[in-house]
């Protein structure tokens, strides 16, 4: 793997070696390893692009009771869309035991015997049903501390629950339910949010698609050293995450990074590239990271609502009604073929706003 000219360098067959063990990061961490491998280790100077100092002025991001004063709710998530990209949300009506359950389903796939795990294991995309370490691990400058689970669940074709794995059926068809209605209400939030109808977003029928990402973060011996998920921002219309009690999520806000306090029974709530493109800049797709930690393993299920990947010559843009001869529209339309095909070839999560941008 190439780090430019990093003296930190690891060869392509080792970097394959992990690869081809399809026993992930876990697999190293019960291996008894007590450094981790060269390829894990960030650049220094993707360290010191940032302030790595946090909460200098005790930030947080916004927490909006979704069981509040209706317009109080609309204006919270407008001014937290705008300004942050991120919030929390309490009473939002998903039992505690079904957020309860899904990170104990997550742990209980890790945790079986790895030829189980095995089974499963690939880099084709296009997988309904898959586990893998790093999406991009040959793109990448440095590979990622976390394994994932990743569930392709409503597309034109809605996924048969047989090919979910045993060990967590029933919870993730019970959580995919529970979190997509939750997303429902919030895009009707959102469409407020912006100026618009309640129904405005729902009815354009752009977020039809959701992906469950479970990552699975295991302690790390040399946490200063990696991350658990490099500085990115998320190629979706809107992230609903759910994080145990572990920590590690950080927000960019005003150049420094803010740690997201996990807060019990709360979803943490991100703007994605998707809804900045479409709401004309007004919302904010905001980059973010995970680190590192010597105590776990820490496990988030992320639900990114976003395009249909079957659907790959559906147009989007800015939203006609946003628009006026003084707010002309800032990013040209674009196919999901169009966008899919140049996040897949970026390495480190790279947005691709910019490459859009008229």
């Amino acid at each position: 793997m190439a780090i430019g000219n990093d003296p930190i360098v690891e060869s392509d067959e080792e970097v394959k070696a992990f690869d081809d063990s399809k026993a992930g990061v876990k697999g190293l961490v019960d291996s008894g390893i007590l450094k981790i491998p060269n390829f894990f280790i960030q650049p220094p100077y993707d360290h010191n692009q940032k302030k790595l100092d946090t909460n200098l002025t005790n930030l947080q991001i916004p927490v909006i009771d979704l069981q509040g004063e209706h317009q109080q709710v609309v204006d919270g998530i407008k001014n937290a869309s705008e300004n942050w990209g991120f919030f929390q949300v309490v009473n939002h009506g998903v039992p505690i035991t079904v957020m309860d359950e899904m990170i104990k389903g997550v742990r209980r796939f890790n945790e079986q015997d790895n030829e189980v795990k095995k089974e499963i294991y690939s880099r084709d995309l296009a997988k309904r049903v898959r586990f893998s370490s790093n999406f991009v691990l040959y793109q990448s400058k440095a590979a990622n501390w976390r394994d994932t689970l990743t569930f392709l669940m409503f597309t034109p074709d809605p996924l048969d629950p047989v090919e979910l794995p045993a060990v967590c059926r029933d919870i993730t068809v019970d959580y995919t339910k529970h979190v997509t209605e939750l997303g429902d209400s919030l895009f009707e939030l959102l469409s407020e949010a912006i100026g618009l109808k309640p129904d405005h977003l729902k009815k354009l029928e752009w977020a039809q698609s959701c992906v469950l990402a479970s990552n699975y973060y295991p302690a790390c011996p040399q946490p200063e050293l990696t991350l658990g998920a490099a500085e990115h921002r998320d190629p979706a219309f809107l992230t609903i995450l759910l994080q145990d009690n572990i920590g590690g999520l950080q927000v960019l806000h005003q150049d420094q990074w803010v740690d997201v306090q996990p807060i019990p029974g709360a979803f943490v709530i991100n703007i994605g590239d998707l809804l900045q493109i479409v709401s004309n800049d007004k919302f904010k797709s905001i980059e973010h990271r995970v680190l590192a930690n010597l105590v776990g393993p820490r496990v988030s299920i992320a639900c990114f609502l976003t395009v249909c990947l079957n659907m790959t010559m559906k147009t989007y843009g800015p939203i006609k009604e946003l628009l006026s001869d003084e707010n002309g529209p800032v990013y040209q339309d674009f196919t999901t073929k169009d966008y899919i095909q140049y996040f897949s070839s970026q390495g480190d999560g790279k947005s691709g706003l910019n490459n859009l941008k008229l």
